[in-house]
């Protein structure tokens, strides 16, 4: 089981394997079991976003156990964690902000 940190700029914590698109965060989730995942929106200018990524966790049902947005686009936060909140299964934890340090 591993845990993913999508973003295109950020440093990845330890103990997160890097995403910095929305590309490779699909094909780890598709070949993964995911335990955490934090999420950015903007991954790049013209870039598919975050939101890519929830779609298709929500299309898929692929969940992790855990989820943070940590993105700082107020619309793109708002836009992914509705979503999420919509659709997830009870027992998925989402979390409308970074991870804890």
């Amino acid at each position: 089981m591993i845990n993913i940190y999508l973003d295109d700029y950020r440093p990845c914590p330890q103990g997160f394997v890097p995403a910095k698109t929305s590309e490779e965060c699909i094909l780890l989730l598709e070949a993964e079991q995911v335990d955490i995942i934090s999420l950015d929106f903007d991954l790049g200018w013209g870039q598919p976003t975050g939101m890519e990524v929830v779609n298709y966790i929500v299309s898929s049902g692929r969940y992790p156990r855990t989820i943070y947005i940590h993105t700082s686009s107020p619309s793109g936060r708002l836009q992914m964690h509705h979503w999420l909140i919509q659709h997830a299964p009870p027992e998925v934890v989402i979390h409308n902000r970074s991870m804890p340090d």
